[in-house]
């Protein structure tokens, strides 16, 4: 290697690593358009296969296009419908619920200090506020609602993407004399976030579901919201299933009592360990070409430049980053570094 090569191996590593930083400022900087659209991208890759089977049907483009669009209006709105009510009512009775949880706290102190031990009532609270996780979850909801005043964007924006699906291909061949690389790495992208996205997706309705009927049979208050709180979290890898407990453990106990409190508990830890330590990965494979720790990273990652929704989107973001590199020889080593082991690319058997 030449004195010159060797001195542009690390102007290169500097020029890449700025022109990191540089998109990512980039990224939190524009993070109010950056996600809807990337909301958009995601429902569309969900919706793409019954837009993309009844095209097969020979259905008009328009009127698989109407069709499509509508489910997604008529189930959005059905969620919406499902949980408005719930959440206008938590977010009335928070206050109550905190006054009561601290005092629970003030409780909690007295016992401790009846037993000899010296506790700040202060710095307790400071150290240890429970009612944190209520908040977390009002804020959640909140930030949820926030993006979804984009519904109309994010509906059109999906509108027209689908109508580009069926065309991209061909646009793609006519643009490069050969694409058949382009097109391979397109669609492995493609079916390996559809696949990720679908199972996710019914593996986090499953869970919802489950757990808004056990709540209701225990009779914790706002079981549905609950509910739906676990079908949303559940897309957040690794800690998302321990967030959305939180809450629904403190209610119960407010509202029921310790034993409550310790059934609702129960069900969530059954729920999860059925769902997402059996049945999920039984779905997944092992497609998702990820290792646990690179899922956990990015999940820190993702939601400190786009927030919340990062968070949901950590890993089809990943999967997407993952496949990129691999597709050029210089950057096939950060794939292979992404992935849990062996030397299969993603989205390759191993």
């Amino acid at each position: 290697m030449s004195d010159t090569a060797k001195r542009s191996v690390p102007f290169n590593v500097m020029l890449g690593l700025a022109a990191f930083v540089v998109v990512i400022a980039g990224m939190r900087a524009a993070q109010v358009m950056i996600v809807p659209f990337l909301l958009a991208v995601f429902i569309a890759v969900i919706s793409a296969p019954p837009f993309l089977w009844l095209q097969r049907k020979r259905v008009p483009t328009l009127v698989a296009l109407l069709i499509v669009v509508a489910c997604m209006v008529i189930i959005g709105l059905g969620m919406g419908a499902l949980v408005g009510s719930s959440v206008d009512g938590f977010s009335q009775a928070l206050p109550s619920y905190q006054e009561r949880l601290k005092g629970e706290i003030m409780s909690l102190v007295g016992w401790l200090h009846s037993l000899g031990f010296d506790v700040s009532e202060r710095a307790f609270l400071d150290y240890l506020d429970p009612g944190s996780a209520m908040r977390l979850a009002s804020s959640m909801l909140k930030g949820l609602g926030g993006v979804l005043t984009n519904a109309f964007l994010i509906i059109l924006t999906v509108i027209f993407i689908l109508l580009e699906v069926s065309t991209f291909a061909d646009k793609l061949r006519s643009a490069q004399g050969s694409p058949e690389t382009s097109l391979r790495h397109f669609y492995t992208i493609m079916d390996n976030v559809k696949r990720y996205m679908g199972i996710k997706t019914l593996t986090s309705a499953l869970t919802g579901l489950l757990v808004a009927a056990s709540l209701g049979v225990v009779g914790v208050d706002f079981a549905v919201l609950w509910g739906f709180f676990a079908f949303l979290l559940n897309f957040i890898p690794n800690i998302g299933s321990f967030i959305a407990a939180v809450p629904a453990v403190l209610i119960a106990l407010l509202q029921l009592g310790t034993g409550s409190a310790l059934v609702v508990a129960a069900i969530y830890l059954v729920v999860n360990i059925a769902i997402g330590s059996l049945f999920e990965p039984r779905l997944m494979g092992s497609r998702l070409g990820l290792s646990p720790l690179v899922v956990f990273i990015s999940l820190v990652f993702w939601g400190w430049v786009l927030g919340p929704v990062g968070m949901f989107l950590s890993v089809p973001l990943t999967i997407a980053v993952q496949i990129v590199l691999e597709s050029s020889d210089d950057s096939r080593w950060l794939a292979i570094l992404l992935g849990p082991g062996g030397v299969s690319g993603p989205g390759e058997p191993e």
